[in-house]
This record gives structure tokens, sequence and C-alpha cells, in this order.
């Protein structure tokens, strides 16, 4: 069920199902991490830093910062405020910094455009600025960024940070889920069994999880919200039922009076323990950062009144059964477990092993879907994605993002054996992703939403310094497990940053060594150039001008195609472009060169798919370029601007038609049935007629003759045939560059150049249509 694709008809009833729908849905794919953070937080908490005590100051104390910490938390920051700084809908650390760089030019993206800006992704930002203020702090800070270079370097390098935590999350989060599920084997067997199944038990468990994900999130989806429904149903119950049996009074330790108790007394023990408190709130980034298959409305109600309460009751029965329960000596058996009465274990046991592996489907979809943002905009080497889901486009599969968090997961559960150690691993990582978006928030505030920087001190200073004082509590453990995901963001973002930074000077070299039409010019009557049948594509990044990998083509092979296009497939920093303003196309020296430039245009949540149609969406977009041209230009000197782009959309919203004649007689049938509203423009007969398109344009005086001719040239070339011309380059530091450069681009990029996925235009291509110009770049 495709639950955004409904009508503007809906009744008001209608429209709350579907939001009430929305957030029953949500609760399986949202919050499934933050749900299953009961079964290991008071077991972390109570290890190296406290010590479980005759009395019930250190109980009271843990779960007002548990109770506190959820509220303020996921629910004050992410629910009322985090969730308003959507991207037109989407969310995530990608999404604030695509935010950011629509209001500000501090994105380091190259080939970016004036008509990129004209996009209704970017007209139809409610925080756009309408009316700047020379003397508003904002425009100072906007100004401030769009100066400095090092200073967007730092916002890159910033959210590239908080991405390579969320990567690190997805490899930490399946492996503390599972194995804290499944511990509570401990219980229900006797030691030396529970040693020898317990590992195997979770590898099994996450190699299945992994193995699993090809089919896709849509087929088991279903599957997902009712069982986080009853896994809060039952932490929920136990919670009243220990509450009510064992403390009824608990309700009093919610105070923030025994927090500040807990801490003076503890002081520093208290302090180290926060790393785990702080697994309480684990999985709130995840209802920021799937915002974009949901609403927020949605989110908040499944979070307030569903899973708020329930989390909070757990936390409450754990507290009251501790609280009776002071002969417990041993840290294990402060677990979630222990609480649960004997003869409900092994059904809760089963329930929670179905929890972890939805909540650890949570975040490995996030990393996929944060890893394709990052390619599309150049800062991540380019991966298959696969869309498991025609209808939910950001249900997609990754396969070598699959395995390697796989075979990383198996080697952080083989390696710690400890779900205490792993609770350290994925507290810093969830800690630093949220002081990255409590700092991009900041911003936001102040450039997207122009409040006053009052606001933004405020929520900067107030949560900045919760999530600081957690910061240096997991930092402290850096040897007992919190190295793991530093050492994974290290190499991600390593990756990452040597990628975005070759693939920079790449696009550098093109621009300064790009030539002109008057170059073309000059060099054809000199080599004897010659036209041949056909459309040429020409694959370039280039928004302007002409590729040195043409010139390089030209020089040794002096012919091109009757009708040469120079293709510009281009993500821009929003997350959709609308299927009207997807092509940009152009001229390229006079009309009778029949030289063009089209620009396509993808947000980087939009699906490109390897379709045989994108051909015929081109040429039609070219069509409807010379059509529109010819009614709106007149004179010569204009038709023959070349730095004149028109924003055409795909062929379901041209005037011009387009049809595929698989059988011969359906021309005829067309013109019997048309002939009073639309004219063909038809075309030689040619020896090999695979791939007919034609173009069905309105009988209109308003098309010139010249216009005619030109359409009849560009259907001629297309029946005859196209030719994919792909620059093949490789990279090299120039002589007399620093050792760490030369280390950058010769060996970490041309490695992950030669190891990575071709882009998807040219991985479409067929091997017989396609020519490859081999290019050196030095840089």
């Amino acid at each position: 069920m495709d639950l955004e694709s409904g009508t503007r008809r809906n009744t008001k009833n209608d429209s709350w199902k579907t939001v009430l729908t929305l957030a029953y849905q949500s609760l399986g794919v949202v919050y499934g991490d933050l749900s299953i953070s009961p079964l290991y937080v008071f077991r972390s908490t109570f290890g190296e830093g406290i010590g479980h005590s005759e009395t019930n100051e250190e109980i009271y104390g843990v779960l007002s910062l548990v109770f506190w910490s959820v509220t303020l938390v996921p629910l004050f920051k992410y629910v009322f405020i985090v969730l308003k700084a959507d991207d037109n809908g989407e969310g995530g650390t990608f999404a604030l910094y695509s935010l950011l760089c629509r209001h500000a030019k501090v994105n380091s993206l190259p080939n970016c455009q004036l008509a990129d800006e004209e996009l209704y992704e970017y007209k139809n930002d409610a925080y756009a600025f309408t009316h700047d203020n020379n003397k508003s702090f904002a425009f100072k800070l906007k100004a401030t960024l769009e100066k400095r270079e090092v200073l967007q370097k730092v916002l890159l390098v910033l959210a590239l940070i908080g991405t390579c935590m969320v990567i690190g999350d997805g490899v930490i989060t399946p492996a503390l889920s599972v194995f804290s599920a499944v511990s509570g084997l401990e219980l229900s067997m006797s030691k030396e069994h529970h040693a020898y199944v317990e590992l195997p038990a979770a590898c099994i468990i996450l190699i299945g999880l992994f193995g699993l994900q090809h089919f896709g999130t849509h087929r088991v989806g279903f599957l997902f919200a009712p069982i986080v429904i009853i896994w809060l149903f039952c932490i929920s119950a136990i919670g009243v039922y220990n509450i009510f049996y064992w403390n009824p009074q608990i309700y009093h330790a919610l105070s923030p009076f025994h927090a500040f108790r807990f801490i003076k007394k503890t002081q520093t023990g208290g302090w180290m323990s926060l790393g785990g408190i702080l697994l309480s709130i684990t999985g709130s980034e995840a209802m920021f950062a799937d915002l974009g298959h949901f609403s927020q409305l949605s989110i908040q109600i499944a979070f307030t009144s569903v899973v708020y309460p329930s989390l909070i009751l757990a936390y409450m029965g754990q507290a009251a059964y501790l609280s009776r329960h002071h002969e417990i000596e041993h840290m294990y058996q402060l677990g979630f477990y222990v609480s649960v009465p004997e003869k409900l274990r092994w059904p809760v046991l089963v329930i929670a092993v179905f929890a972890a592996v939805v909540g650890s489907q949570a975040i490995i979809t996030g990393s996929f879907s944060i890893i394709k943002q990052c390619s599309a905009l150049n800062c991540f080497p380019r991966v298959k994605v696969v869309h498991t889901s025609s209808k939910i486009h950001g249900q997609i599969y990754i396969p070598e993002i699959n395995w390697l968090l796989m075979i990383l997961c198996l080697a952080v559960t083989i390696g710690f054996r400890n779900t205490q150690h792993l609770g350290h691993a994925s507290g810093l990582a969830v800690i630093t992703v949220m002081l990255v978006t409590t700092c991009l928030m900041s911003l936001v505030i102040v450039l997207c939403w122009r409040r006053n920087v009052f606001f933004a001190l405020m929520f900067v200073f107030f949560f900045g310094t919760i999530e600081a004082i957690f910061f240096s509590a997991s930092l402290t453990k850096f040897l007992q497990g919190a190295w793991v995901p530093i050492v994974l963001a290290f190499v991600f973002m390593t990756v990452m940053y040597v990628w975005h930074y070759g693939t920079l000077r790449k696009y550098e070299f093109d621009v300064q060594n790009k030539v002109s039409i008057n170059w073309l010019l000059g060099i054809g009557p000199s080599i004897g150039i010659v036209r041949v049948r056909g459309v040429g594509l020409i694959h370039t990044d280039l928004v302007s001008g002409i590729p040195v990998i043409f010139s390089h083509f030209v020089t040794n092979l002096p012919a091109f195609h009757q009708v040469l296009i120079f293709l510009c497939i281009k993500h821009v920093p929003v997350p959709h472009v609308r299927p009207e303003e997807r092509f940009l196309v152009g001229r390229v020296g006079p009309r009778n060169f029949r030289l063009y430039r089209c620009i396509v245009r993808y947000g980087y949540r939009d699906v490109h798919k390897d379709d045989v149609e994108f051909e015929n969406d081109l040429l039609c977009s070219i069509a409807e370029f010379i059509r529109t041209g010819s009614i709106r230009l007149s004179t010569s000197e204009e038709l023959e601007k070349n730095d004149k782009m028109t924003v055409v959309g795909t062929y379901s919203t041209h005037t011009i038609l387009r049809s595929r004649d698989d059988v011969d007689n359906n021309v005829n049938n067309v013109d019997s049935e048309d002939a009073s509203e639309l004219k063909e423009i038809k075309s030689p007969q040619v020896i090999q007629p695979k791939k007919k398109v034609r173009f069905l344009v309105p009988d209109s005086p308003k098309i010139d003759v010249d216009a005619q001719e030109e359409l009849e040239e560009v259907m001629e070339a297309r029946e005859a045939g196209i030719a994919y011309i792909i620059g093949h380059s490789y990279m090299k530091a120039k002589p007399g560059s620093s050792t760490i450069k030369k280390i950058a681009i010769n060996c970490v990029y041309e490695f992950l150049r030669r190891n990575s996925r071709t882009p998807s235009f040219v991985h479409g291509v067929p091997h017989a249509s396609s020519l490859e110009v081999g290019m050196m770049y030095q840089v």
C-alpha cells in the first residue's frame, strides 16, 4: 500500500486514518532500536562504574537519569524540535547539511548552476530567504560561511563524521541487540551449556539477518510493527506488574533530585556509568533519519502515545524489582530477564529475539539509505543500489555494503562476546551523531528558520551540554570497546573524504582544460572533420564548455556523429527533482552544427534506474527543446546562443509525444486517427529499424521550416543508432606533490576508482555501442 499516494479529495477522517496507519507502520521501522534498549541499560550501567549497594539510592538515581534522558533527548529534542528541520520531508545528517547548502553556498559539490536554484524544491522551501537584511546576524553568518573555504570544509567534515558514525552504528547495533536478546539463555540454562550456545546462536541470527536483506523490507515489513507492538506490550505489562508487586512507590525516583544525589554520592563512578545510561536513548536518531518514509505527525503520535510510556514503565518495573532484591551480586543478573517472571522468560526471550532483529533491520536499512545519499553527492564510491520496492523509494539494498557490514558485525561479536563492551561502542557512536545533529541544528535555526541567535545558543548550550557529558563518559571506555566506532569512522571518513577530494580535483581539471566552440570551428577545416550518421552521446561532468576528453577524441579521430549530445548526469542537493524539471537542454554552437548539451538532474533521493526508456526520454527532450525554441526565438543570433539552457521535463510532460513503431502499420493508424490534431514528422527508411521513435508534434504554424528539418534530422540520427563515447580516466598526482597527496590520489583514490561501480548511465550502455577514450589526469 502506497500511503503517500492519495487524492486531495480525502475527507478529514481519511487523512487521520492515513496518519494513524503511518504511525502504526513507524513502530516497526523507526522504533525497533529504541524499544529494545531495556534489555541492556541497567546491565551496562551497574558495571565497572558503580556497585549495587544495600540501599536504593543508586537504583533510584539510575532510574531518574534514565527517565530524564529519555524525556529530554528523544521527546523534547527530536520529536518536538529536530523533526521540524526536514529537507522537504527528508531527514538525517546529510539532510541537515543539504538544507544548509540551500540557504548558504557552503557546499563544495561540483557542477552547480544558477538554474538549479530555480528548482521547485528550492522555491518551495518555507524557510527560504525572501528579504535579506544586511545587518542581521543570519546574513553576516551566511556571508562568513560563503567567504571562508576553511569553514565550508569544517562543515562538510562535520556532516561526514555524523554519517560515518551512523554507518559504524550499523555494525555495532545488530551485534549488541542480538547478543543482548540471546543473553536470556544464561538464566534458563546451566553455565557450561550457556557458554557454548550463546555465541553460536547470536552469529547464526546475524548471518540470517544480513542474508535476508536482499529480499527487501517491503516483503517482511508487515511483520515488523506487530512484533514491536507485542514487545512494547510485554515490557510495559511486566513493568506494571513489577511496580505494583514489588515497589508501588517507585515513581518517587522520577524526581531529578535523585539524579543529582546519585551523581554527588558516586562522583567518578556515577559519571562513568553514564555510558550505560546513554544506551537508553540509542535509536533516537532513527526518528529523524527515517522521516522521509513517514510524516512528522505520525512519528510524533507513535512515540508520545506508545513508545515513550512503554519504555518508562519498563524501566520503572526493572528498578522496582531491583529495589527489593539487593541479594543480587553478579552484574549479569542485573539484566532485563531477571525481572521477568520465571514462567514467562522463554516466551519473552523469543519475542525479544524477534524485536532485536527488527531493531537491527532498521539501522541496517538506514545505513543503506545514508550511503546512497553520500554516493549521489560524490562523497562515497559508487556502489550497486537495488531498489526492492517499486512504491517506496527509500527501501533499497546495497550488496557490497550489506556483506561488509555482516563481516564487521560478526568480527565485533566474536571479538567482544560481551554486551557491556558492545554497549560502550554503540554509546559513543550514537552520542557523536547526536552532537553533530545539535551543531548543525544550531545553524539551521539561524540560517534556515531565521530565528534569533539567542534560540540557537540556548539549543546548543542545553542539549550540547547534556550530550557533551555523555560523550566524555563514553570516551573513558575507550579501551573497553569505545575504540571500535572511532576506528570504523576513521576508515570510512578516509574513504569518503579522499573520494570527495579526488572527484573535486578531477572536475577542476576538466574545468581548467575545457575547450570552446571556437576551437572546434577552427580545427574543422584543417583536419577535415567528417560527420557520420547516428547520435553520439558524450558523458561528461561539465555543465558548460566542451570536455577535454572530446578534444582528445577528435584530434586522434577527426569524425563525430551528425547529432552530438554532451550529456551531464548530476545530483543536486535536494531530495527530489520534479519530472517537469528533469532536463536542461541547450545548444553548443550554431543550429546547423546539431550539437546539444543536456543536463539531467536528480535529487539525492531520486531513483535513477537503468531503463532503456532513458534514451527515448532524452531524444524527446531534445525534440521539445527544438520545438519550443523555434516558437520563442526568432533571430538567428538568438538561436546560436550556446549559453542558453531551457528546462524540459520528461516525455510525460512534453507537448511532443513519442511512440514506438513495433508494427509497420502503426504509423498509418496514427495518421488516420489523429490527423486533425497531430502531425507526424516521418523519417527515411533505414536498414535497421530497431528502437524506432517518432515525434508527434501539434500541427502549429508557429513551428518554422528550420525546426521541422532539425527534428527530421534528429529522428533520422536516432533510427541510425546511438553511440556512447565514454571517458576512461586515470588520475595521478602532479610531480612535486606532497607525500600525503600522492598516497591519497595514486593509491587510495585509484584503488577505490578501480573497485567501485561504474556510473549507472555507463553501466547500462550496450557493449557494442560504446566507445571508451582513455585519458590521464594529473591533479
